[in-house]
């Protein structure tokens, strides 16, 4: 565990930034992490819908002035706010979508940890060679998902999305990474997963209360690995149809640990225990669950 940040119990302030998220699990990620490493963290939920840069702006400028140590964006938010932001680091600037701001002597400093904790969530589906995957969605959480995948050597990535001029600035952000010979855009959804061998849903459809799914439940198959970088509920209808077609699945519990972690890391100075915040997403979606089916 790294020793610098915060001292022990010193009050930690970070919080979230987006719409919807009532039902997100990071307070009680964050706030269980915290209280295992001795410090009193209050993870605060800024749910605001429609927000325009002005109202972004006067939102950052709160986190900047009110004592955060940071906050995570989401959507629709990770592009938007790129452009207001003191700096960035070179993964988000690559990519040009932030999940993390920190905030460090006076100033905002934007990071993707999606990028990071996608990566080693997928990593165990990856085959040593030829793999062919289909990202749906070229928006914030399909950029990070993108940039994972070429970080794993991922030798053929299919990008689609409702509006093609985003998959294809997607493809051209990768090139100067060196992809541009293994990612490009596809025509439709059939397209894409031709002969591949993951897909990867990076859009928010299946998302409660939304039950639809991005994909045709005909196109998934035995042979083919799908990941839903949606968590709630944690079994999408995407999943469902995936699991009941004998595809290997990986939910959005991995993603939303790794990058947590790796943004509380971030914020503090302080490597926090995956496996305590992985206790707290659980409790959460249980309760969820619960409460769900008391209905």
């Amino acid at each position: 565990m790294s020793t610098r940040g915060y001292a022990a119990s010193k009050k930690l302030l970070t919080g979230l930034i987006g719409a919807p998220i009532a039902h997100s699990a990071s307070p009680a990620m964050h706030e269980r992490a915290a209280e295992a490493l001795g410090l009193r963290g209050h993870y605060q939920l800024i749910e605001i819908a429609g927000a325009d840069a002005a109202g972004l702006g006067l939102l950052l400028e709160g986190v900047r002035r009110l004592g955060f140590a940071g906050v995570n964006v989401t959507y629709p938010y990770k592009e938007a706010v790129v452009p207001l932001l003191d700096a960035l680091a070179p993964g988000a600037a690559a990519m040009g979508a932030v999940n993390t701001v920190v905030v460090r002597n006076g100033r905002l400093t934007g990071h993707n940890t999606d990028t990071t904790g996608f990566a080693r969530a997928v990593a165990p589906l990856l085959a040593p060679t030829g793999n062919a995957v289909a990202v749906i969605g070229a928006g914030g959480v399909g950029k990070a998902i993108t940039f994972a995948l070429a970080s794993l050597k991922v030798s053929d990535i299919r990008i689609f999305d409702s509006e093609p001029a985003r998959a294809a600035t997607l493809v051209s952000l990768l090139a100067p990474q060196g992809g541009a010979r293994v990612a490009r855009v596809a025509a439709s959804v059939e397209d894409a997963l031709h002969g591949a061998t993951g897909l990867v849903n990076g859009t928010p459809v299946g998302m409660l209360p939304n039950r639809a799914m991005p994909v045709a439940a005909a196109l998934l198959h035995e042979k083919l690995w799908v990941a839903d970088a949606v968590y709630s509920p944690l079994i999408t209808p995407l999943l469902a149809a995936a699991e009941t077609k004998g595809a290997r699945i990986m939910t959005g519990r991995e993603l939303a640990i790794y990058q947590a972690a790796d943004a509380f890391e971030l914020f503090t100075g302080l490597a926090p225990s995956t496996e305590v915040m992985g206790q707290a997403f659980d409790e959460v979606m249980a309760a969820r669950s619960s409460a769900y089916h008391a209905a």
